[in-house]
């Protein structure tokens, strides 16, 4: 057994984080919601089991709204300013698995090609403490995209509720060894209780047959004819990276900045001639399938998804990943009707 820490020396723990100059994110209880935030005492983490946040802890690698550097003109002269980096050290605790998996899976993207400093700058300074689900939901779906409640994947330690106001302590990096030194007690006695799992909502090797051969399907038009193109999806998901960088500012002054966008806008495939490759919602949506669970696993070699099922629970029409891949699953599709994937 590992060492275990009480609730109460957990949150002392937390605040003496806090008060030595870290940042510190943790679940909170906002209006009736609970979302990650950054936190100032440790009274306002929630630390609950079976409970999950609506949003990501994406934001704290990858934040939705990044300056890249400013800019000054004067006459010819073009000056520009670096933004100070972040270098305080961060800790996001009580971060579901499915959270935790997914920093792993972003850092194949911000390393492609050539390594995104901001990202990685992200990544160095952030340690993760998750917390095992004890419980789930209709939309949770981690072990149909091979994870599982208590995937230690990403995680710089992991915390698991015993149920008697103390959680059994499991370091995996260096970096989670540190943040617990002198702070554990000796090894738990008894076994910790066994949260359950949700059951296998799809086949992904029907799905991977389905998208090698559905390019021109009627299922798009109809399996996904309930999406609003909002955006909920990708800006809840914790893989999802999409991103745009524009200037903002006046023609004497401003910032070149990175936001999050999202391949269900409209806009985010529209070219200057006015032309739009994906002109419908329909396109946008297979597109989005496509990237999670065929082209990303061909060129990563893992699914663009943990299965935390944000997408379902954001969404307005009650689509998300999971209704899309459950209706796949159902298909029955005819040699003879089978189309060529065309990218």
């Amino acid at each position: 057994m590992s060492p275990i820490i009480s609730a109460a020396a957990l949150r002392e723990l937390i605040d003496v984080w806090i008060k030595s100059g870290k940042q510190v994110a943790a679940p909170v209880s906002i209006a009736g919601r609970l979302l990650y935030q950054r936190i100032d005492s440790s009274g306002q983490a929630v630390l609950d089991s079976a409970l999950r946040p609506a949003n990501s802890i994406k934001d704290f690698v990858f934040p939705r709204h990044e300056r890249l550097f400013g800019y000054r003109i004067e006459g010819r002269q073009i000056s520009l300013t670096d933004p100070k980096p972040e270098e305080r050290d961060q800790i996001v605790i009580g971060a579901k698995p499915c959270d935790a998996h997914a920093l792993p899976i972003l850092d194949h993207v911000f390393a492609w090609g050539s390594n995104d400093e901001p990202y990685e700058r992200g990544r160095r300074r952030t340690a993760i403490v998750a917390l095992a689900c004890t419980a789930h939901d209709d939309a949770c779906f981690c072990t149909s995209v091979g994870s599982s409640p208590a995937d230690e994947t990403g995680a710089d330690a992991m915390l698991f509720d015993l149920g008697n106001g103390s959680f059994e302590l499991k370091a995996i990096t260096a970096k989670g060894r540190t943040l617990f030194t002198q702070h554990a007690q000796p090894p738990a006695t008894e076994p910790r209780p066994s949260g359950s799992a949700p059951a296998p909502r799809f086949d992904p090797a029907k799905i991977r047959a389905f998208l090698a051969t559905q390019f021109e399907s009627p299922f798009w038009a109809e399996g996904t004819l309930a999406c609003l193109g909002c955006g909920a999806c990708a800006y809840t998901c914790p893989t999802c990276h999409c991103f745009d960088i524009v200037d903002e500012g006046s023609a004497a002054e401003g910032a070149r900045v990175r936001n999050w966008d999202s391949c269900q806008f409209p806009l985010f495939t529209a070219h200057a001639s006015g032309h739009n490759p994906r002109s419908n919602q329909a396109q946008r949506q297979r597109q989005r399938m496509y990237h999670k669970f065929a082209i990303y696993p061909e060129k990563f070699g893992a699914i663009l998804c943990t299965g935390c099922g944000n997408c379902a629970r954001n969404c307005p029409a009650g689509l998300g990943v999971l209704g899309v891949l459950e209706a796949i699953d159902r298909q029955t599709i005819k040699t003879d009707e089978r189309q060529p994937v065309q990218t």
